[in-house]
């Protein structure tokens, strides 16, 4: 991120990275299987013909306590014909007709497809048998203006085994932390065009990170199902809670929206063109298997690449599996680097085995559970950094002679002479194209891996690999002597420079622009 931000420093205000959309999600965990089911059942001498009706009543009382709840506030409570309606748009038509600034803006209940039980009988056994399958039954949406939070909303499954959703928007949650502050700040729907503090905005980012999540969505479940301690009586519980879904964005703010328009469709075009399916796997922290011909070692998920119009602006959008990373144009001023994480598996983190917090640590796979929420944001920006990383070759304004002249003539190091590149001949270029590659941009290269890349068969005794070894190291020697790469210490891998990817960057564009384009450009 570091050179995106140099690259355009007279035209960045600041950058701001944190979480935007959150879908937390609690979870009984011991009635969220049939056995565990069964045993609250038995613990509240309920009898399996009874189940129906007692459930029924069960979610009746939910259901009057969430109208209580509207009632003692002076809300509205309205039902929903279809599934498909905007909830969000109908509750902010309310809060604003209503003129509501803090608390309860409404309750909005619909029927929904939920995963819940049902008796059965076995026409095997004829015995009535308790089964997990999917139903519909009432969902719960309130709606609020927290204090702390801002807006956000609840949605109760009023049915067993009353499962409940948490939005939160980390956007929305700076702004009321900006106003406690006295920061003055500009903001269009959920994003921050400016800031008059931008490091003070970002702490309070940080801050986010800090917060003690069981305990928040705690206090927020308590005030949407308060007849949790009742209803559970026999067997009482805590909502086990895991960060569904999350968005965690890089927003870099221009000074105007002219400069980010001129600059835009360049980093469009690419984001398109160059990132492959390489560049987004390291991107997203993938390790990307060496390919020879169509050998891709167990990576078995599909990766798109796809440009749409949006309300917000013209979107990049790579799809890894359910995970991916985005590119806005927001509210014209803001350059909007976002990744999502839906299924954090992907993913690593170093800790001990469920359940054996004393135990030894190790590279496991991360959790949705809140206890691996600060990983989660690592990663995210590590992957956006990486991503604008990527975008900083583009609109460099350099001439292309004042780069290649210095590659075009002989220089020395350490008293050898070595001799002039020539980046239009085709064993230069493949040379440059080969040590450009997305996949050595993170842990370099070693002269093994260039061996493929460089020539077309496998060598077919080992003199003949000694000498393609040697051949590869001379030539790694002249890239050395040039200032393209530098070796990183105590290894055998290299790394290409900030001054040799720009130049190879320029050089192999020019290498494939149509001589139309050139002298138009000319």
């Amino acid at each position: 991120m570091k050179r995106f931000l140099q690259r355009h420093l007279g035209r960045v205000i600041g950058v701001l990275n944190g979480f935007d959309r959150l879908r937390f999600r609690g979870t009984l965990r011991p009635l969220a299987h049939t056995g565990g089911m069964m045993e609250f059942l038995w613990g509240s001498q309920v009898l399996l013909k009874d189940f129906k009706q007692y459930v029924l009543g069960v979610t009746e009382q939910v259901r009057q306590s969430l109208v209580k709840l509207a009632a003692d506030a002076d809300r509205p409570v309205k039902y929903l014909a279809s599934s498909s309606t905007d909830k969000e748009q109908v509750a902010r038509r309310i809060a604003a007709a209503d003129d509501v600034r803090q608390g309860l803006v409404c309750v909005l209940t619909c029927v929904e497809v939920c995963r819940s039980y049902d008796v059965h009988r076995n026409r095997q056994t004829r015995h009535l048998e308790l089964q997990s399958c999917q139903r519909k039954c009432l969902h719960s949406y309130a709606y609020f203006i927290h204090p702390r939070l801002g807006w956000m909303h609840a949605r109760l499954q009023t049915w067993f085994p009353f499962d409940l959703r948490i939005y939160l928007n980390g956007r929305e949650w700076l702004c009321r932390e900006l106003d406690r502050e006295g920061v003055a700040y500009l903001r269009r729907e959920n994003c921050l065009t400016q800031v008059a503090d931008v490091p003070r905005a970002q702490r309070l980012l940080d801050k986010q990170l800090r917060i003690n999540w069981p305990d928040l969505l705690d206090s927020i479940a308590a005030q949407v199902f308060p007849l949790r301690g009742s209803v559970l009586a026999s067997w009482p519980m805590n909502y086990y809670w895991s960060l569904d879904e999350s968005e965690w964005a890089s927003d870099v703010m221009f000074r105007s929206a002219g400069q980010l328009a001129e600059l835009y469709p360049r980093l469009v075009r690419h984001a398109m063109s160059s990132f492959g399916t390489r560049e987004v796997l390291r991107f997203l922290g993938r390790k990307v298997p060496t390919q020879r011909g169509l050998y891709w070692g167990r990576f078995e998920k599909e990766l798109t690449s796809d440009l749409r119009q949006r309300p917000e602006g013209m979107r990049v959008k790579h799809r890894l599996g359910r995970n991916s990373l985005k590119m806005y144009d927001k509210q014209g001023s803001v350059l909007r680097i976002e990744t999502t994480i839906n299924h954090p598996r992907d993913m690593k983190v170093f800790r001990p085995k469920e359940g054996d917090a004393r135990g030894g640590k190790a590279w496991r796979y991360l959790r949705k559970g809140v206890a691996d929420t600060h990983r989660r944001a690592q990663l995210c920006q590590a992957a956006n950094e990486r991503y604008l990383d990527g975008l900083a070759d583009v609109d460099e304004t350099t001439a292309l002679a004042e780069i290649a002249e210095p590659l075009c003539r002989p220089v020395r190091r350490q008293d050898q002479r070595a001799r002039a590149l020539n980046p239009l001949s085709a064993d230069d270029a493949r040379l440059l194209a080969a040590i450009s590659r997305g996949e050595f941009v993170i842990h370099g290269f070693r002269n093994r891996d260039l061996q493929p890349l460089l020539y077309d068969s496998a060598a077919p005794d080992k003199q003949q690999q000694r000498r393609r070894s040697a051949a590869v190291t001379r030539r790694i020697r002249l890239l050395r002597a040039h200032r393209l790469i530098r070796k990183i210490p105590k290894t055998h891998r290299y790394l290409v420079t900030s001054k040799g990817r720009l130049a190879i960057t320029a050089l192999l564009a020019a290498r494939q622009a149509d001589t139309a384009k050139l002298t138009a450009a000319a």
